[in-house]
Formats: C-alpha cells, sequence, structure tokens
C-alpha cells in the first residue's frame, strides 16, 4: 500500500465495494509510508508504540462501566505524535483504542476474569522474540 500510485488511487475510487472517500484512502497510502519510516527509525512498531506506556500495560482499577475515558495523555501524546510524523486520521481516542486492543491499557473493569488475567501476565519486552 505504501507504494501506490496517484493511477491505482484513482482505481480504488471506482470500486462500488469500498467506501470510497479520497481523503481517507490517501490517509491509508499516507498512513503506510509514514509506518515504514516509523518502523526504520525505531526497528519496530511495537519498540515505537510501547514508549507511550514506559513499556508496560497501563493497569486501570474500574468499577464501573462509565468511569472508562475516551482519551488518556498517553494516547494524546501518541496521537499527537503520529500526528507530527505525517500519520492522518489517529485521533485521541482511536489511538486510545487501539491501545486497549494491543494491550499496552488494561481497561476490563476489576471483578472481570480478563482483569488479573492481563494484570498479572508478564510485561510485553519479556514476551517479545
Amino acid at each position: 500500500m505504501a507504494r501506490y500510485t496517484r493511477k491505482q488511487i484513482g482505481k480504488i475510487l471506482l470500486d462500488p465495494a469500498i467506501i470510497r472517500n479520497r481523503m481517507k484512502i490517501e490517509s491509508a497510502v499516507g498512513n503506510a509510508r509514514a509506518f515504514l519510516a516509523l518502523q526504520e527509525e525505531f526497528g519496530s512498531f511495537d519498540a515505537y508504540l510501547w514508549r507511550f506506556v514506559g513499556g508496560r500495560p497501563k493497569v486501570n482499577r474500574w468499577k464501573m462501566k462509565r468511569q472508562i475515558p475516551a482519551t488518556s495523555p498517553e494516547s494524546d501524546a501518541f496521537s499527537k505524535d503520529l500526528k507530527r510524523r505525517g500519520f492522518r486520521f489517529v485521533g485521541s481516542t482511536i489511538i486510545y483504542a487501539h491501545m486497549q486492543a494491543v494491550g499496552m491499557v488494561n481497561d476490563h473493569l476489576v471483578d472481570c476474569f480478563r482483569y488479573r488475567e492481563i494484570r498479572d501476565a508478564p510485561p510485553p519486552s519479556s514476551r517479545r522474540s
């Protein structure tokens, strides 16, 4: 995707099977290029992203769903840095959701069985090969 040309982007915009939003398609191509540059600079995207939580998952202690935030200071910083590096469509809310999805943030409620499993898992740096 990082190698897509204007012609290839134009062809994608004609595909009725996808949402044809030029800004989103162009940002996906640009983000792929920025991703490769980031990987080259840090060795891996993994090495880059874990810096925003000090290399360890942030473990929250929520008791009710309404306590779970949509963003955090870490997702704000992560989003801002990605934007500075040329990424687009990477606001703090979507970045926080990414952080939850990849295990950078444990937002399971404290009475959820997954809360303890994730809390007690080895840090990601010890799982990397």
